[in-house]
Parts: structure tokens; sequence; C-alpha cells
């Protein structure tokens, strides 16, 4: 059915890298949610008014707010895919996590008037009015919304969207809601026991937080992630995959939203090579990468001496030393500028966020094993955060 419905409303379906698709896939599950989430409250609003089930009636309004949660999604997508302009020259895309963000809260504001209305009933119970006709309009419903949940999780999967993923987890939501207000129908009749309060509160706390793990979920793109493992593994591999590459460091990614990857690396190449020749290679690295990959990526050529006997020996000396500081990842930019009464040993070395060890001590670690070496050499080192898990 999901593939279906994909199929026969997204062109080119499959090819979800594209901007033009991931757009169509999020009109659609937009269009889908208020069409069918209409159609769920005007179904449980009536049952509600005849059975004077509060629960039920709270479970209605709950799919009318779910029709203006996909209305939210549907303008969402419209505006996340907004071409940049002189104020937002990344694009629009981050506007997606905000409308995810938004569903979040949506969910919590719901729960807590469910609780609210819930808690009121539990004070002052009523009886309910049975029907066989309320018991199939409630599986039906509870039917739909499993539908919509894999509906939504399947396309939020397939676009990796966050916020068709909260929309999915909001549907979840309504499938253990309106069971359990089926449930407490069932037994009311069964026993006389009037559990349509009760039910009521602990649909509402499971629905709190699962709204409060959404906006954890929702929030952390926009405080700036860590980077997708597997993307900055193709980045790696692809840039040290050419034969005149001596190494890489220094790799930041930035998401500016869906689509909208922005990428950094410094490649380094051997300086006695011919700088238009080594531009050349480092020119189609990102160039390829940037197209495979679906991501804006600029490349620094960084120039290495390969034939210096004596920096290959401190390099040796340098790792040897870091190998065993935990949290210290390595080193780059050596370069040795020697001088009538000292040399300078500069280079930058990368710690991770979560280091024990202080920059200073590290210091001191490394200038005790260079000085053992030389008593003229003096470190200068630059300390960058590593900012790829490694």
């Amino acid at each position: 059915m999901n593939t279906f419905l994909f199929k026969t409303f997204i062109k080119d379906y499959e090819n979800v890298k594209d901007s033009t698709v991931r757009e169509r896939y999020g009109l659609l599950a937009g269009a889908v949610g208020m069409i069918s989430n209409v159609i769920l409250c005007v179904m449980k609003v009536a049952v509600g008014l005849f059975t004077g089930s509060i629960a039920i009636l709270a479970d209605g309004i709950n799919n009318l707010s779910d029709a203006a949660s996909s209305l939210i999604t549907l303008i969402g997508f419209k505006l996340a895919a907004k071409p940049g302009d002189d104020n937002h020259p990344y694009g629009h895309a981050r506007i997606e996590y905000l409308t995810g963000l938004l569903v979040s809260v949506v969910i919590i504001l719901l729960g807590f008037q469910l609780f609210k209305t819930s808690f009121d009933k539990v004070l002052t119970p009523e009886p309910l009015v049975f029907s066989y006709v309320t018991v199939l309009i409630l599986a039906a419903a509870i039917l739909i919304k499993i539908w919509q949940c894999f509906f939504f999780v399947s396309a939020g999967k397939k676009i990796n969207s966050l916020t068709l993923r909260a929309t999915g987890t909001d549907s979840r939501n309504d499938v253990i809601a309106t069971s359990g207000v089926l449930a407490s129908l069932l037994i009311s009749r069964l026993t006389g026991i009037q559990l349509d309060g009760i039910m009521g509160c602990f649909v509402a706390l499971f629905i709190l937080w699962s709204g409060i793990q959404l906006i954890r979920e929702t929030s952390s793109p926009l405080l700036g992630e860590a980077p997708d493992p597997e993307l900055v593994q193709a980045i790696l591999r692809g840039s040290q995959a050419h034969e005149h590459v001596i190494g890489t460091h220094d790799l930041m990614v930035h998401n500016y939203g869906p689509g909208r990857i922005f990428a950094s690396i410094h490649i380094e190449v051997d300086a006695d090579r011919d700088i238009m020749e080594s531009h050349d290679i480092v020119d189609n690295i990102e160039r390829t990468l940037s197209e495979d990959l679906k991501i804006n990526l600029t490349v620094h050529m960084d120039p290495v001496k390969v034939n210096d006997p004596l920096a290959h020996e401190i390099r040796e000396v340098l790792e040897e030393t870091i190998a065993p500081l935990e949290g210290v990842y390595g080193i780059h930019d050596l370069r040795l500028v020697p001088g009538p009464t000292h040399t300078n040993i500069i280079f930058d070395a990368v710690m991770s966020c979560d280091c024990k060890i202080k920059p200073a001590e590290v210091q001191a670690i490394i200038s005790q094993r260079i000085k053992a070496l030389d008593e003229s050499y003096f470190v200068r080192i630059t300390f960058d955060n590593a900012y790829i898990k490694r």
C-alpha cells in the first residue's frame, strides 16, 4: 500500500537524494495525514457525544490536532525546499527540523490537556452508553492509525526525516490511546467499573513521555549533532583513495538541513610534486565526492615534505609518544623551522572533546620526549578539537 502511494504520487520516487523528490514525500505525507485524521476526528467526536465518553471525545480532538500537525508538516516541507537567499545563503532546509520540533510540542500540549480532562473524569465518573457500533468504529480507527504509523515511519526512513518519524510516533501514540479507550469501554460493559478517566490518565502520561523524547530527537540537529558515521567514512575513503594522497585531516561536517550538508577536509600531498598537478588531483576529489555523496565539499591542499629524513624521524617519534595518550588522535601539518640557536617543531594535535588530559600536559609530555632527541628542539603545538568521532 505504501509503495503503491509512493509510486503513484511521487515521480522517480526511489531517487530520495533529490531535493524535489524529498519535498514530494513530505507533501504526500502531509496530505495523507490531514485527510485521514479529519475523517477519524469526525468519527470519534460523533461517537464521544453519543456515548458520553470524555476519553473518546478527547481522542477525537487529538485527531483534529493531528490533522493540524500534518498541515504543519506539509507547510514545513514546502518552506524547507526554498532555495537560499541573501539572508539565508545555506537555504531553508532546517525548517524541517523546526517543524518536527513544533509537532513534538503539540504532542506534549495535547498530553497535558488529555491528562487534565481525564483526571476530572476520575473525580466525577459518569456511566458510558455502550454500543457495538462504537466498538466497530474505534476498532476501525485503531487499524487506520496503525497503517498511518507504518506509512509515516516508512516515508521518514526513505528520506531520513525526523519530522515524519515524529509524526509516525504520534500515530503510534494514537493507537495506544484509542486501544485504551476501547479497553475501558469493554471493561465498563462487562464489569460496570468506570475506567474511562483512569485509562485516559495513563494514556496522557505515555503521550507526554513520548513527546519529551521526540523533542530531544528533533532538537539535536539544531544544536549541532555529530554527523552520520557512514557519511564520514565515505568522505574519508573517497579522499584517501587516490594514490598520490598522503593523508587527510581536519574533516568538518555542517548540517544545514536534509540535503544541505557542507563539509571541508584537508588533503596532504607531496610538496615536491608539481603544484598544478596536485591541485588537479584535489579538485577532482572535491568534485567527485560532492556529486556522489550529494554534499557541498571543500578540499584544502596541504603540501608535505615526504623526502625530509629529519621530518620523517620526528613524525615517528611524535606518533609513538601520543599513541598511549587517550583522547589524543594524531598530528598533522608538521613543519621544521631551523634557526641559528634552535629549531621550532610546529604541528597541530587533534584531541577529542572529552579528552581527560589537558593540552598543557600533552605539551609537556611531547616537549620532554622531543628534548631528549636534541635540546635545541622547541615544540609549538596548536590543539584542534576532533569534531568527528573516531
